[in-house]
């Protein structure tokens, strides 16, 4: 089943409760390859990145078991370090096993990874962090040989805080001689996850913010760990309620991760109420938000602009988005252009006139958040969309289907 049929014009109304992150699992599960040990992730996604990792972690020896949202892994038992090509294709994240490889074993052998293809996204940050710290690595084409005598503690700077390479040399630096000191690292909510969780593991991590210092070569043990809730989705879903002038409760949601998002849609008319660990949007009049401009942590985050502009392709006024983080991020654009959107984008910059109607037609998702742009914009149309390229989606969204359909959607798969 690869097409969602939607059938729109119909108020979101439901409680929804949020899954675990996606971006949030993929480094935990990377991570758990460093222990050595067996550890138990709570609440983690049933998504197709989940599935890849846990095949990658099979591959390399680790015993991995899955019973719905827990995942134990048994990583005593890895025997080896490469990761084939047809693996790592399958998402982004695949390169967080590059940093754990060489901690437990001084070796890897990879590829350049998969996943949404939103223009130039290298992995030059990590790769320069790692030789500052001792690796050896070579890239061949598409194929990736990294090897080591021993990681040593130094200073690395990074010159943006990017998200993935801050992931990686924290994970590094497990199997470091020494401490490595990462100034300018990101500050997402993700990276305080996967944090929390090693040092329940034993890591001597100190320091939070953009400031880390890591101690390599302390045993490590295993730990239990529930993933961080999804702040993608929660946007996701909070999108597609003021889109269609509808009212959801979120539940299992931490809104002050959240902050940027909930901001725009404050200003653009919603009513946001939270109380006892949930988070309430009811939205009567939708209006322009302003402008939108992506930023790393706490800014606002380039993984929701697209589901934010497909509401504002039905809000009063004009909405300018300003791209700052991926070059390739408004894919989406004609999709939504399809369903009668008034959307001009050029470079970083896209113009969005709010329609009072759009109607259906037939998309491709090409990516994860752009996917999810096109359902919230036929969730709100009148008329029957079909939506094709849903694997995009199941990389990220776990019961997406089901779940809009508890809060009234007339969306079926097939």
């Amino acid at each position: 089943m690869d097409i969602f049929c939607i059938r729109g014009g119909t108020p979101l109304h439901g409680r929804i409760a949020l899954h675990g992150a996606k971006n949030a699992a993929l480094p935990l599960l990377a991570a758990t390859l460093a222990t050595g040990a067996r550890c138990e992730l709570l609440d983690c996604p049933d998504i197709s990145d989940v599935t890849a990792a846990c095949a990658i972690l099979r591959h390399l020896g680790c015993a991995v078991e899955q019973h719905g949202g827990i995942v134990a892994v048994d990583a005593g038992s890895a025997c080896r370090s490469d990761i084939p090509a047809e693996l790592m294709r399958k998402m982004r994240a695949a390169v967080l096993f590059l940093g754990p490889l060489l901690a437990r074993f001084g070796t890897a052998e990879l590829s350049l990874p998969g996943g949404c293809v939103l223009g130039a996204r290298p992995i030059d940050l990590h790769l320069r962090g790692l030789r500052r710290m001792g690796a050896e690595i070579t890239l061949d084409g598409e194929h990736i040989s990294a090897r080591t005598d021993g990681l040593h503690g130094c200073t690395v700077a990074l010159p943006l805080p990017s998200v993935g390479a801050t992931e990686n040399l924290i994970l590094a630096a497990l199997g470091c001689r020494g401490t490595l000191t990462l100034c300018n690292a990101a500050r997402e909510p993700e990276i305080g996850d996967l944090i929390a969780f090693l040092r329940a593991c034993g890591a001597d991590i100190r320091g939070e913010g953009s400031l880390l210092r890591i101690r390599g070569g302390v045993p490590l043990t295993g730990a239990c760990h529930t993933v961080l809730p999804d702040r993608m989705e929660a946007a996701t879903y909070l999108a597609a309620a003021a889109a269609t002038r509808g009212d959801v409760t979120l539940t299992n949601v931490r809104p002050e991760h959240l902050t940027a998002v909930l901001a725009a849609l404050e200003r653009a008319g919603c009513t946001l109420t939270q109380q006892n660990g949930m988070l309430r949007l009811r939205c009567s009049r939708l209006r322009a938000a302003g402008p939108i401009r992506t930023a790393p942590y706490d800014g606002f985050p380039t993984d929701a602009q697209a589901p934010l502009m497909a509401a504002m392709a039905v809000a009063e006024g004009v909405t300018v988005f300003e791209e700052n983080l991926f070059e390739n991020r408004f894919r989406h654009v004609p999709a939504l252009r399809a369903l009668g959107a008034h959307i001009h984008a050029a470079r970083r910059y896209a113009v969005v006139t709010g329609v009072r109607e759009l109607h259906g037609a037939s998309m491709t998702a090409t990516d994860l958040r752009g996917g999810a742009a096109m359902v919230i914009g036929a969730l709100c149309a009148r008329g029957e969309s079909e939506l094709a390229g849903t694997a995009h989606l199941k990389r990220g969204y776990a019961e997406l289907v089901p779940t809009l359909r508890a809060c009234g959607a007339d969306i079926t798969e097939r």
